[in-house]
């Protein structure tokens, strides 16, 4: 503002100097008082904007906040300036790493260790190297194994980081508590590897590594671990637990009424508005809101339903190879949320903050606030799934019937009592929260605490069951709806499935959902001549069939491509044989070669691993003499580990191996990317 005014100022002293007068401020003075009179109008103006600006009693921010400056991604700061000693890590893709690390930090505060929840990918983990300078300093990591045997997204650079670096951590005290599934090949391998290369690394292992295991039951691995795990780091640090358990709310309610409409979140993940107005890059934080084009039934009869759908990305910048998946967001049942508004007598239109207590947490909220209870039931929290013991410790103190309390609390209890009652009540008759507080009328939460206590709705993820050589501006969905009945008497209905299946693109307005593409290691060969062999029964044909349309679609284009076996299994060929016009087609043009396995149309059931069995020459042909791929998609508990074991054995009698040399041979066709499995249990 000087600059603008001092030419005008200077332009009257020099006027004044030519009329002979004497001007009665000097050069320098009129510059100087430019600047103090622009200086005055400038903080009077920027005060008077201060003073209409609504005052806001609440920061509004994203549920994840990316903390990439040297001071915000400083965890030895934070645990300094708070008199703290004990930090947990959490390697989590589905939240359960997360939640399992936010209890231990929790819990800490029983036995003299402060402790705080740290992401490593928002922290400068070679700070590391630092916290054995602090007292009593302990490093926890909660880390779950993902795909084939690889770090979670956000455990990614900490584990390149100890993989590749050769950093000392003499002195740093840590223990590892690992988040897998015995049915996968490489069973809790990151936090295996972790445990045993810190160790490398020079550090501390305070207490032995726990592994948990989410075929059987996580909850009940994670308690009995930590139960041993807090003695052994009193003995470790000469410390004393302050004895009986204190329940703690981590986040504080704030009720905001007067809150403006347009700052309210109403289902988006991480951005206000941001399903409004779309702009790529699209991702975990930033979903597409991809229009359904096609929703249609392929099962032919027999009662269950399977869904072919198509979505268009179009115009997103969103790109996919065959093999990959798409993640989507769905919304819990309507009916659902508001039994659960009712139970705990809330009116669900009520607009609110839940604030985290711990100033230094990065994260502020437990999803996106301010927000309504609908919209936080709906589009935030795990309403349907199995509430773990922790959930079901908190629920106890609401209950004004003592028999209810003493249930709740005996399920969430260590007594063997307790955990067999926890195995049948809740998880063999599948209750959730909602079926939880029907049965035990005298428990009434209020719902802001339930809001805190349930895990945070995921993302659901497909494999694309299409080829973007064929489709590229379409991604193509094979999805089972799941519906069941309970020991209770109950219907449950999968959350994803059921929003799926409402979707119906009829009339003219577009049916959208959220979605975003999630690359996967699941790929053809780069030379479209090698041989492959697919085994995908049910909806585990779906990559393949994004193999076979490229296939298809290389040979149309006059390309020599290798020979394409596929084994697929269904019920029944008249009922759930999906894709079976596709098929017939691509083996009339001599592009796939089909071997089926209907385990119902026949007194003895036939599987595709029977059919496997039978055709040892042809297996060994592919993958001993011709190099070629080989792939299994679908069942993780049952039917890829019986493939595996029929591969090993057919490796053993057609290539004159031993079975040691036969799981080696495996073993080193997995590190070629020969052998690929995208199974779930």
């Amino acid at each position: 503002m000087a600059s603008e005014q001092a030419p005008i100022d200077v332009a009257g002293a020099a006027a004044a100097a030519a009329t002979g007068d004497e001007p009665f401020l000097g050069l320098l003075d009129v510059a100087l008082l430019a600047v103090l009179i622009g200086g005055a109008a400038f903080y009077f103006l920027r005060s008077r904007k201060k003073e209409e600006e609504p005052v806001r009693s609440y920061s509004i921010q994203p549920t994840t906040v990316c903390t990439t400056s040297a001071t915000d991604n400083s965890f030895i700061k934070k645990l300094k300036t708070s008199g703290r000693s004990l930090v947990v890590f959490y390697g989590s893709q589905t939240g359960t790493g997360e939640e399992f690390a936010g209890r231990l930090a929790k819990e800490g505060i029983r036995y003299r260790l402060k402790g705080m929840v740290a992401d490593p990918e928002e922290c400068d983990m070679e700070e590391l190297l630092q916290l054995k300078d602090i007292e009593n300093s302990l490093a926890v990591f909660c880390l779950a194994t993902y795909g084939e045997g690889d770090p979670t997204d956000n455990a990614m650079e900490f584990y390149e980081w100890i993989t590749n670096g050769d950093v000392d951590l003499t002195g740093l005290n840590y223990a590892v508590f690992g988040l897998g599934n015995k049915t996968y090949e490489h069973y809790n391998k990151v936090a295996i590897y972790v445990d045993k290369r810190l160790e490398e690394l020079g550090a501390n292992r305070v207490f032995e590594l726990g592994l948990g295991d989410d075929d059987a039951n996580i909850e009940d691995d994670f308690i009995t671990w930590k139960d041993r795990f807090w003695p052994a780091v009193c003995d470790h640090f000469g410390i004393e637990g302050s004895g009986e358990e204190v329940l703690i709310r981590q986040y504080r309610l704030l009720e905001q009424p007067d809150v403006q409409p347009d700052r309210i979140y109403t289902g988006e993940i991480a951005r206000l508005h941001s399903m409004q107005n779309q702009r790529p890059p699209f991702d975990a934080k930033n979903p597409f809101l991809a229009p359904i084009r096609v929703n249609r039934e392929l099962h032919k009869g027999g009662g269950r339903s399977c869904m072919h759908i198509e979505l268009n990305i179009e115009g997103s910048k969103m790109r996919y190879d065959a093999g990959d998946h798409v993640a989507m967001y769905p919304i819990n049942d309507k009916s659902l949320v508001e039994k659960l508004g009712q139970l705990c007598n809330a009116d669900l239109d009520t607009v609110f903050s839940l604030i985290n207590t711990d100033t230094d947490s990065s994260k502020k909220h437990p999803f996106p606030c301010p927000t309504t209870y609908r919209t936080a039931l709906t589009h935030y929290l795990e309403i349907t799934a199995i509430p773990r013991t922790h959930i079901l410790k908190e629920l106890a103190e609401y209950c004004t019937d003592e028999a209810d309390k003493e249930l709740l609390r005996s399920m969430a209890s260590l007594a063997p009592e307790g955990k067999e009652k926890y195995q049948s009540w809740i998880q063999d008759a599948c209750r959730n929260v909602v079926h939880i507080l029907e049965d035990i009328k005298s428990c009434k939460p209020p719902l802001d605490h339930v809001c805190e206590l349930l895990p945070r709705l995921q993302p659901r993820y497909y494999s694309i069951s299409s080829s973007a050589k064929l489709h590229p501006t379409d991604v193509h969905v094979t999805a089972v709806l799941v519906e069941y009945k309970t020991p209770t008497g109950r219907i449950n209905k999968g959350v994803a499935t059921t929003y799926l299946k409402n979707k119906q693109p009829t009339g003219g307005e577009e049916v959208k959902v959220p979605v975003f593409i999630r690359k996967s290691q699941f790929r053809l060969p780069t030379k479209p001549e090698t041989p492959i062999i697919m085994v995908g029964p049910g909806t585990g044909l779906a990559p393949f069939r994004g193999f076979i349309q490229e296939r298809q679609y290389l040979r149309d284009e006059g390309k020599t491509v290798g020979e394409s076996v596929l084994y697929f299994g269904c019920r029944k060929s008249t009922e759930d044989y999906i894709y079976e016009s596709e098929l017939d087609d691509w083996v009339k043009k001599g592009t796939l070669t089909l071997k089926t396995a209907f385990s119902r149309d026949q007194a003895k059931k036939i599987y595709v691993q029977h059919l496997l069995e039978q055709d040892a020459d042809l297996i060994w042909d592919v993958i001993g003499e011709k190099k070629g791929h080989f792939y299994i998609c679908g069942d993780a508990k049952n039917m890829a580990v019986d493939v595996r074991n029929i591969l090993t054995k057919i490796l053993s009698t057609k290539g004159n191996m031993s079975e040691a040399d036969a799981v080696q041979y495996l073993k080193k066709m997995e590190a070629q990317k020969r052998y690929s499995a995208d199974v779930w249990s």
